[in-house]
């Protein structure tokens, strides 16, 4: 920064914030809480250290995962972002067993739709086969005939 106001680090540390500061492009003086956290749970000392050995264009993706890392160690002391994960973990495994159940029901669902729609193409293909076996050429000469003697009933009583 070197101008104006200093950045949060040199803020909170209380000291004159250097144009070369390694902290100011990542903590703005407008956010303080920000390093505030950080330097709570790992320490100005080490994150100075750790943004040094760095890349500068990996610094700000280091900044930002140790911004999150903090502020997961001060919900949770002893797991930080371990504990977030296995949470998150043990909700994916969740979702996939029920996605996995829901899969089931829809291919149980499919498969009783399948087989009510068999039994319906059989019923049709029987009863096209009963439509077909007595078509109109076989019904017509026994109708014209219904009506006299000649028309013999198996097992009936002729008298």
């Amino acid at each position: 920064m070197g101008g104006s106001s200093p950045c949060a680090s040199c803020k909170l540390l209380r000291r004159r914030c250097a144009k070369d500061c390694i902290f100011a492009p990542f903590f703005p003086p407008d956010d303080p809480h920000k390093f505030a956290i950080v330097h709570k749970v790992f320490g100005a000392s080490n994150v100075s250290k750790m943004l040094k050995e760095l890349s500068e264009h990996q610094r700000a993706d280091a900044v930002r995962s140790l911004v999150y890392e903090a502020n997961a160690r001060m919900k949770d002391p002893i797991y930080g972002c371990v504990g977030v994960i296995s949470y998150l973990q043990d909700q994916v495994s969740q979702l996939q067993m029920q996605l996995a159940v829901a899969q089931a029901e829809i291919l149980w669902i499919q498969m009783q739709q399948a087989e009510s729609s068999m039994a319906n193409q059989q019923i049709t293909h029987a009863e096209d086969k009963s439509v077909v076996g007595h078509n109109s050429h076989s019904i017509v000469p026994q109708l014209m005939s219904f009506g006299s003697s000649s028309n013999v009933v198996p097992g009936a009583s002729q008298e």
